[in-house]
């Protein structure tokens, strides 16, 4: 479902900004099965996901969590910061 974490400057501008994530996902993936996967592995809310094909053919998923919830502090404990 996920594949992995985007760890990109514009990704981490996203996380401190306005703490939404940013994953490559299956092509297969919906909306709802990325919100499942999400609030599972991260134990997070989420708030929203916009998705999008990118021109390499991968689906990107930008996913919002909740205001009660710190994209950076999931994002410490993945190794990004």
């Amino acid at each position: 479902m996920i594949k992995r974490l985007v760890v990109t400057q514009d990704a981490v501008a996203l996380i401190e900004r306005e703490n939404k994530l940013t994953f490559i996902v299956d092509l297969k993936a919906t909306k709802r099965d990325i919100k499942a996967a999400v609030e599972k592995i991260y134990a997070v809310k989420v708030d929203r996901i916009n998705t999008l094909i990118t021109p390499q053919g991968e689906k990107k998923a930008y996913v919002k969590l909740s205001p009660d919830y710190s994209a950076s502090e999931v994002a410490t404990r993945l190794g990004v910061f």
